[in-house]
């Protein structure tokens, strides 16, 4: 009895030129099957990115990062403890002291130490609270980044539920929570759902962040041209940078306290160190210009200026950081977007000067 051949299954590219008739061996090209399936598996994924990669990377040398794992963190720790117990071994001597002198003034002494263990209790709380909450954000970021590049359908839900959790003390955006819910139920594309939750959610909060931006470059650049003393100017700067940081986070839903907020400021500090030459680059040459202009005309209108473009930068920075989810629906801003005043103002400037 004959045995029939088995033909294992192929997959067959027509090159072009080829009709639909039967060609001739020699114009195919075999290609298994196996590598058809690796080559388009490998489109799944895209790679970040050099703009959200540096986001991630500031975001995991301060925000995420655990502070006991490192040699610095072991020297406050040790040095805390240290304190701490020197500090109860005195009280303990001196509530024994009062004691023997009076009762009276012995329990008075414990309740104010119950007191003040109790304020210290829930600052430490509020503060380990505020970190986590911080830390999931950053890391709410890192997950709707390979979510969308994955196109992962289940992630979107889950990340975009947690998404409108985390807003959920915004009562302006109720309608847009409730709707966004629905839609967890009913889009089946994971990069559909991420990308409403962005424009829906996200970017009314990225205009808000936008005018806290201006409104900081603004009282920045002003208080610099008139102020006296360059102390002054040093000062206003800094507060308004770090008061700019924190209303960037409390708006994206973070609540940072003294060191959440330090741990936030790292993370700028980075962002600011990896992009500050990449994230400037589409008006770097307008800021020069600009900047120049300013400084002929008057060294103090000069600073200002300069002043007002590094506050705006460490506002974007601040945006980057502390936004629950990358661009993508929009591309992120510059300092041209958030502050046209700066460079406007030195356009009618130098209309005058030529006038």
């Amino acid at each position: 009895m004959a045995t029939e051949a088995r033909i294992k299954p192929q997959a067959f590219r027509l090159d072009k030129g080829q009709g639909a008739a039967e060609p001739a061996r020699e114009t195919f090209t075999l290609e298994p099957v196996e590598d058809f399936v690796e080559a388009e598996a490998a489109k799944a994924g895209a790679p970040l990115d050099p703009a959200e990669r540096a986001v991630e990377t500031a975001q995991r040398r301060g925000i995420t990062q655990s502070a006991l794992l490192s040699w610095g963190g072991l020297f406050v720790s040790a040095a805390g403890g240290f304190i701490l117990l020197a500090l109860s071994n005195w009280l303990i001597a001196l509530v024994a002291d009062l004691f023997a002198r009076s009762k009276a003034l012995g329990y008075a002494a414990l309740g104010l130490g119950g007191l003040a263990l109790l304020a210290l209790a829930v600052m430490a709380g509020r503060e380990i609270w505020s970190i986590a909450r911080q830390s999931k954000i950053a890391h709410m970021h890192m997950s709707f980044a390979a979510a969308r590049a994955d196109d992962d359908r289940d992630s979107a839900r889950r990340l975009v539920t947690g998404l409108v959790a985390l807003q959920a003390r915004r009562g302006s955006s109720a309608a847009v929570r409730a709707n966004l819910l629905d839609l967890t139920k009913e889009i089946v594309d994971g990069r559909d759902l991420i990308d409403i939750a962005e424009r829906d959610l996200v970017l009314p909060l990225d205009r808000d962040v936008a005018r806290e931006i201006a409104s900081a470059a603004k009282r920045v650049s002003m208080v610099t041209a008139i102020s006296p003393r360059a102390l002054v100017d040093v000062l206003f700067v800094a507060a308004q940078a770090l008061r700019l940081v924190r209303r960037i986070s409390e708006i994206y839903g973070g609540r940072p306290g003294f060191f959440g907020f330090l741990k936030l400021i790292r993370s700028v500090g980075a962002h600011l160190a990896i992009t500050g030459g990449v994230a400037i680059g589409d008006s770097l040459i307008q800021q020069v210009v600009g900047h120049g202009i300013a400084a002929r005309l008057s060294a103090r209108l000069g600073e200002g200026v300069l002043n007002g473009m590094l506050t705006a930068r460490v506002g974007l920075s601040a945006m980057a950081v502390c936004r629950p989810m990358p661009f993508a629906v929009e591309p992120p801003p510059g300092i041209g977007d958030v502050a046209p005043f700066l460079f406007q103002s030195d356009k009618k400037a130098e209309d005058k000067r030529k006038d």
